[in-house]
């Protein structure tokens, strides 16, 4: 079957007012952006007319401002799933001007599949290369890719020649079987193969290629500061004392990392710790570190979802890919998040907490209880099912006004009974075996800024008599007091107490 090529504002007559979409994906690696775009200004042509405009958006995981960014100002979100960091949609849906919810990544592609999200009426798809007989070759992220082409009655290709066709047998594509007929998924060392090097298709469903060569969103990390290296060095520096100890194996074990400067710098750091051996990743971003570690020979191998880089990272990669390809590979995120997957491999998983309770729950997503910043992304997926699950934070935000450390989070993502060990830049507060109290008494002198360790004691002192001493008069005094004045430090216990 012969491909029909279409522009960007031909494709987007194919999405209609109250469609579900599905795009490609994962972060900014892989989604597309021109078709987006065009979505974007027909929405605001529609509404100029006077009609309603708006589709549900299914995604791997955060876009492009492109997708996200354009969709959200150009009022065209009926409602999003399951992970976003875009500024405009995100001040959308703290207005309730879309409805979103969040999910643990691993699970999006198999709820659709079951049926629990509604059907997918489009899915675009970035690709470096697509056939006539239905072979995509995806881009620098996968995401739920392979699910909603399956699924969709559309799929519009943006077939991206930014990206070299020679990126072929970089993926492994492989989707699960639904139960009963579930087996299980057979990846036993990060480097195993189980699917194919292409997303396969039916071409009669591909609608149209949009040819673009748009560059990656990727913009580069923030230099290093004192905080960040801090705690870098303090991460490394544990799982060496964890090796000595016999707990971790001399060998170590693959490594899953969140996103962003911390985990940035967590991973340069581990690099260049000489107590550290060469190691092997399994996660859901690759970044930049990774990279640079590989070509230093610090890391083996890497398996993902997506590349996660900046575009002088992803340019490096595009022009070495003679040493790259047999050391990178790039999964749907069903696979690169997935718990069983995890457990097996024995990963040691490390996440950023937004806020941390004295007693060891996070909170990986509203600011206040209230406001959403991004979602829960993979953290849950890696949390509960891993080795070793590590939660990283600086101490404070907003020049010490906020402390990431307060009675009780505001809102609860991942509970104590998963959290095994929190880190910031002044130590490591190793939960495991601890009761309440004793956790409390750990991350309070090893993990906290010296400006709110003696308002936590006092916090600590007026709880309760019980297993877990929490004062409900109090709890939320942190809270309130950046309400209020603006700083934390401000809180007056007095005023809770009898």
């Amino acid at each position: 079957m012969a491909l029909k090529f279409i522009t960007a504002e031909e494709a987007a007559s194919y999405v209609n007012h109250d469609d579900n979409v599905g795009f490609s994906g994962f972060t900014p690696a892989g989604c597309p952006k021109a078709v987006p775009v065009a979505i974007a200004h027909r929405a605001k042509e529609e509404h100029a007319k006077g009609n309603p405009f708006q589709i549900g958006m299914f995604t791997g995981a955060s876009t492009g401002d492109k997708l996200d960014g354009e969709l959200a100002r150009a009022n065209a979100v009926k409602f999003r799933t399951p992970y976003q960091s875009s500024k405009d949609l995100r001040t959308s849906l703290n207005a309730r001007e879309a409805h979103y919810f969040d999910l643990h990544l691993s699970e999006l592609a198999q709820s659709l599949r079951y049926g629990f999200l509604g059907k997918v009426d489009v899915a675009i798809i970035e690709a470096a290369d697509v056939t006539e007989d239905g072979e995509i070759i995806p881009t620098s992220g996968v995401g739920i890719t392979p699910t909603i082409c399956r699924l969709a009655d559309r799929i519009i290709i943006e077939l991206n020649k930014k990206h070299p066709k020679e990126i072929r047998g970089m993926h492994d594509i492989y989707e699960p079987l639904d139960p009963p007929c579930r087996r299980e998924i057979p990846i036993y060392t990060p480097s195993d193969r189980i699917g194919t090097p292409y997303v396969k298709v039916d071409p009669s469903k591909i609608v149209g290629v949009v040819v673009t060569e748009e560059e990656n969103e990727g913009g580069s990390f923030s230099p290093l500061d004192d905080v960040t290296m801090a705690i870098g060095e303090n991460v490394a520096n544990f799982l060496v004392n964890e090796m000595a100890a016999g707990r971790l194996p001399k060998e170590f074990v693959p490594l899953q990392s969140g996103v962003g400067n911390v985990a940035n710098a967590v991973l340069g750091c581990m690099g260049a710790n000489p107590g550290i051996p060469a190691f092997n990743v399994y996660t859901e971003v690759i970044q930049d570190a990774v990279i640079a570690l590989m070509k230093e020979g610090r890391v083996k191998f890497a398996s993902g979802c997506s590349l996660t880089v900046s575009n002088d990272a992803l340019a490096d990669i595009y022009s070495n890919l003679d040493f790259f390809k047999d050391k990178l590979l790039l999964r749907p995120q069903e696979i690169s998040n997935n718990p069983e997957v995890a457990r097996r491999l024995g990963l040691v998983a490390i996440n950023t907490a937004l806020e941390a309770d004295i007693f060891g729950n996070i909170n990986s997503t509203h600011v206040s209880g209230t406001r959403m910043m991004n979602g829960i992304g993979g953290s849950g997926d890696f949390t509960r099912s891993a080795m070793l699950s590590i939660f990283t934070t600086p101490s404070t935000a907003k020049g010490g006004k906020i402390s990431a450390f307060v009675p009780m989070v505001s809102h609860m993502d991942h509970s104590e009974h998963s959290v095994k060990v929190i880190i910031t830049e002044y130590g490591v507060a190793d939960l495991r075996g601890k009761s309440p109290i004793q956790r409390a008494q750990a991350i309070i002198d090893n993990c906290v800024h010296p400006d709110y360790k003696p308002l936590l004691t006092e916090y600590l002192n007026m709880g309760v008599k019980g297993h877990t001493p929490q004062n409900l008069e109090a709890c939320f005094a942190f809270h309130k007091e950046l309400a209020t004045s603006g700083d934390m430090r401000n809180v007056d216990w007095s005023k809770y107490k009898a």
